[in-house]
């Protein structure tokens, strides 16, 4: 496991992540007159791929249900443009983190540099989403710069981890059952959450138990908790390639600079504790 890479992970997707749970941002897509939450989320999610259709971007996001995409997109075109979307997303979420980082706009002018480096650096090839979000970090407002960014790490790394899924031979019902069976994400409401029906559950977690990696009661075995622990290993490797364009000091600075917002943004409980990006409450860092 690269630890640094794990580290820039958990001290940027806070960061992120306030485009999901900030309460003005939950209430975006349905200020710009898109029904429900996930609808919202859908399209500012996808935007940075453009109009893309939904077997596209569902292959992109890994785990969603294919008809739980299919409800929000295209349809969401026809009443946002993506380019509207990506503007509006990136101005809520400086607004969010705003409220929580008093010093955000100074601390925006330390991180963005080495972050934009490691951006600039990373290759593009099999990263669908962190392609589409590269072009957009170039913004004027600092905050929303250093939002953007964040999101473009975020997404290469979710792209890393889309693909270490894949190599281990899970689909993406499989993958999220074996996920919450080994407590990275909440077992309450996940599949409903992603889309899946109890008969695919279900299912997914009998093709798991098949293969030696739940039991009969959908709990992870030692093995299953051993391949989960792979599956992370591969994606903090993966995604350890944002960190070669600057040099370990810069890396090690940085890491730092990104202690304290990460923190103050948990501390400020904009996110709740479990949650479906599986990020660990901050006693576990």
């Amino acid at each position: 496991m690269d630890s640094r890479s794990r580290t820039l992970w958990l001290r940027t997707e806070p960061l992120h992540a306030v485009a999901y749970f900030d309460a003005q941002c939950r209430v975006m897509g349905k200020s710009l007159g898109l029904k429900g939450f996930w609808m919202g989320y859908f399209a500012a999610r996808i935007a940075p791929m453009g109009q893309v259709d939904p077997g596209a971007a569902t292959a992109a996001l890994g785990v969603f249900a294919p008809g739980m995409v299919a409800r929000a997109l295209p349809a969401v075109w026809q009443i946002v443009t993506p380019g509207t979307m990506t503007d509006i997303r990136a101005h809520r979420a400086a607004e969010a983190l705003r409220k929580v980082i008093p010093d955000i706009d100074a601390r925006a002018g330390e991180l963005c540099p080495p972050l934009a480096a490691m951006v600039e650096d990373a290759p593009l090839m099999a990263r669908p989403l962190f392609a589409a979000n590269r072009p957009l970090c170039d913004r004027e407002d600092p905050v929303e710069r250093l939002w953007q960014l964040s999101t473009a790490v975020r997404e290469f790394r979710g792209d890393a981890h889309v693909a270490a899924l894949a190599d281990h031979g899970l689909d993406a019902p499989e993958a999220l059952v074996l996920a919450a069976a080994t407590d990275r994400v909440p077992r309450d409401g996940i599949r409903h959450e992603r889309g899946w029906s109890e008969e695919e559950w279900a299912a997914a977690q009998e093709r798991l138990r098949a293969r030696g990696l739940v039991d009969a009661g959908g709990a992870a075995t030692p093995r299953g908790h051993e391949e989960r622990d792979l599956i992370e290993d591969a994606t903090d490797r993966l995604a350890a390639r944002l960190l070669r364009a600057v040099d370990d000091a810069t890396v090690d600075t940085l890491l730092t600079a990104l202690e304290l917002p990460a923190r103050q943004v948990l501390g400020a409980k904009v996110l709740p504790f479990p949650n479906p990006i599986g990020l660990p409450s901050p006693s576990a860092e």
